[in-house]
């Protein structure tokens, strides 16, 4: 369980980007973190990753502090964040190099996401473009097997068949006991992937809410836009 507790954050003494929010990601299953841009939401990943330390309130992993960034717990998390750069070396290298921070880290399960996207893992990171790197790294992320990934703004950069394998990618790569958190303004994008939404607006959650328990199908964006205009 990911537990958020009447927390404040700024990048300054000035502003703040989170005041007295709690959120609490408490079950298994795919999020959307939703919300526009500027409403702190690559900030809450950085917080539930322990790479940044709340001013109040506290979040926790499983009941520890994320800031005390436990093996135990950092062994159970993988972040991907917007933006990120890979080493100039071969994929098996760096696969090799992460490993033993990941004791189930799965093989078959990298071939196989790495298949969605139509790469193999035969590459030399160093040769690629951005949109290949974020496909790699994803690949990588989903082969860690962590209880919790963490992913920011995963399909920027993406066109639209590589949107397309991502979702597939990331079904394939869920189980029972692993909860994703995708953070996105790219409502769209996530739509048919989510079993959970939450909404957020700066110290507010303004919808947190199960999608696979309605009836009717839903219109994620339309859900969007009415909930951020309040109408």
């Amino acid at each position: 369980m990911v537990s958020i507790q009447n927390i404040k954050f700024g990048y300054n003494s000035r502003q703040a980007v989170l005041d007295d929010f709690s959120l609490d990601f408490s079950q298994s299953g795919i999020y959307g973190l939703l919300g526009k841009n500027g409403t702190g939401k690559s900030t809450l990943l950085y917080l539930m990753m322990g790479l940044l330390r709340p001013q109040k309130g506290i979040v926790t992993i499983d009941g520890t502090d994320a800031t005390l960034r436990r093996p135990e717990v950092l062994n159970e998390m993988f972040l991907v964040p917007e933006e990120y750069d890979l080493p100039r070396i071969s994929l098996k290298k760096y696969v090799k190099s992460i490993k033993p921070f990941y004791p189930r880290f799965s093989d078959e399960l990298l071939e196989k996401s790495l298949a969605n996207f139509e790469m193999t893992s035969d590459i030399d990171l160093g040769s690629l473009s951005m949109g290949q790197k974020k496909k790699v790294y994803m690949s990588i992320a989903l082969a860690t097997n962590t209880r919790y990934l963490l992913l920011d703004e995963p399909t920027n950069g993406l066109d639209i068949l590589s949107k397309s394998q991502f979702r597939k990618a990331v079904i394939e790569g869920m189980n029972d006991e692993k909860t994703i958190i995708v953070s996105t303004h790219q409502v769209h994008d996530v739509e048919r992937l989510l079993d959970h939404v939450c909404i957020i607006e700066r110290n507010k959650v303004l919808l947190n809410e199960p999608l696979v328990e309605k009836e009717e199908p839903i219109n994620l964006e339309e859900l969007f836009i009415k909930t951020i205009s309040g109408k």
